[in-house]
């Protein structure tokens, strides 16, 4: 089972960068995107063979999640059933009989880490969603979680050490997530591997010179190890400032 997940930075944008070919080249199970930037009815897309499932942003234009699947969902949630965190579109669970499918896009820490408080509490209680829907069967969550946990995750970490996506306290509450039992799937394949980001920045010629971040994700519960076929992240897609990141499970 080939699962995908790509920071579009924008599908109507995207779509005319390529999307389209892209996805159906690589012809995954199920595919999750993050910052879809649009609200209900603002984009037709005619993909042919899923079922799709979009979670918008209040805020037009801003955040928002989507996932397409070839195989129909036993249940869909949206959000994680907490008031303050659920009105930017950015989690989509799909409930499957042997694992839960969740799409997320985590809140940046902002300049200055304004909205790090913030990042903090959404971190925690995020997590305890994850172990709760654990207790039922285990988890595949991916999409850009905004955090480049080990300094081999980004091209310049001791001039980023306090800006957001690489601050102490948000390394730390990744750490939190594994040490609660889940799967950081790319370090598991690649453990001490260099050089291979999932976004740059658009100034400065960050892509072009490879300074980039991987701040986009396969997690899975450790129950799901022995199913573990490969990590990918496919560096040659372009069409937004993010790459796709590929899983492969048995």
């Amino acid at each position: 089972m080939k699962l995908i997940s790509w920071n579009v930075n924008g599908i109507r944008a995207c779509v005319t960068k390529g999307f389209l070919d892209y996805f159906k080249e690589v012809d995954a199970d199920i595919f999750c995107i993050q910052e879809s930037k649009l609200q209900q009815g603002q984009i037709d897309l005619n993909l042919e063979g899923y079922y799709d499932y979009w979670n918008y942003a209040e805020k037009k234009g801003y955040s928002g999640t989507a996932i397409f699947t070839k195989k129909q969902p036993l249940s869909v949630a949206y959000g994680i059933n907490i008031e303050e965190h659920d009105k930017e579109g950015r989690v989509i669970t799909l409930e499957f009989e042997d694992f839960y499918m969740i799409t997320v896009y985590t809140p940046n820490s902002k300049q200055e880490l304004a909205r790090l408080e913030y990042r903090m509490k959404w971190e925690d209680d995020f997590r305890l969603y994850l172990k709760s829907l654990e207790k039922n069967k285990p988890v595949i969550v991916c999409g850009d979680l905004n955090v480049a946990h080990i300094e081999i995750d980004l091209k310049n970490p001791k001039t980023n050490r306090k800006n957001a996506g690489f601050s102490d306290e948000e390394r730390s509450k990744f750490t939190e997530l594994l040490n609660a039992g889940f799967i950081d799937t790319y370090r598991y394949f690649n453990s001490d591997k260099e050089g291979t980001y999932s976004w740059w920045s658009y100034r400065f010629n960050a892509r072009k010179n490879n300074a980039g971040w991987r701040i986009d994700y396969f997690c899975v519960s450790k129950d799901l190890e022995d199913r573990l076929v490969s990590a990918d992240i496919h560096t040659e897609v372009l069409g937004s400032d993010h790459c796709p990141v590929e899983l492969v499970i048995k």
